[in-house]
């Protein structure tokens, strides 16, 4: 992928790609060009050249209304849920495509993340960093993705918390979903991921495994602090 804002690429050739059963995640330093890369796939962000393909269709610069048709999700670092909506209306938003699955999709929401039944009827912006995480993530899910798009899940919260949405992450891929995360606790999320890129410059400057990428000293020293 090749693009960026304004006429100026932020993306210089990134080469991304997610097989259904897998989670896969990117880190870099601030300024690689995660989030934009992030964004580019969803359509918020224009490509100059390059290809994006969901399930060996061109997507490349489709409208995000479509990508979501398509079945890809996406969930912001931030401004991600409805403050002033219950959970539940957020919810409802999510399936406004797909109105016919969602007393089914919103049972899978609630098992997947327990408290958000249990505060149903509170408006979102009342939830906790964590809890609002949980609702923007169940929201994405209400449209039945084939792939998730998260960018940042686990900023500003808690260490307990960043646990409890790695796990739910988990879970959300075992449910059959592929996940694309960027990450800046990057040790953390390569340790639930099956591969990563890291990038840098609007490149890829490692790829593989997670493994391989935890066990790398290069990568350690200048990306998981060592």
């Amino acid at each position: 992928m090749v693009g960026g804002y304004g006429g100026m690429d932020i993306l210089n050739g990134v080469d991304i790609a997610v097989e259904t059963h897998e989670i896969v995640v990117m880190i870099g330093a601030n300024g690689a060009g995660k989030s934009t890369a992030m964004k580019a796939l969803f359509g918020l962000v224009h490509l100059r050249s390059g290809s994006v393909q969901l399930e060996g269709v061109d997507i490349i610069n489709a409208a995000p209304n479509h990508l979501v048709e398509a079945g890809m999700g996406f969930v912001p670092q931030e401004r991600n849920v409805f403050r002033t909506m219950t959970v539940r209306e957020n919810l409802e938003m999510g399936a406004f495509l797909k109105p016919g699955s969602q007393t089914r999709v919103m049972e899978m929401v609630f098992d997947l993340f327990p408290v958000l039944k249990e505060k149903a009827n509170q408006p979102a912006g009342e939830l906790s960093g964590g809890q609002r995480q949980m609702v923007a993530v169940g929201r994405a899910l209400m449209t039945e993705p084939k792939l998730l798009l998260l960018d940042e899940p686990t900023a500003g919260l808690s260490p307990l918390v960043m646990e409890q949405i790695f796990e739910r992450i988990v879970a959300v891929n075992q449910a059959g979903i592929g996940v694309l995360l960027v990450e800046q606790n990057a040790r953390q999320a390569l340790a639930i991921a099956h591969r990563g890129y890291v990038l840098a410059t609007g490149r890829n400057r490692f790829t593989g495994t997670a493994k391989s990428l935890l066990d790398n000293p290069e990568i350690g020293q200048t990306f998981l602090g060592g």
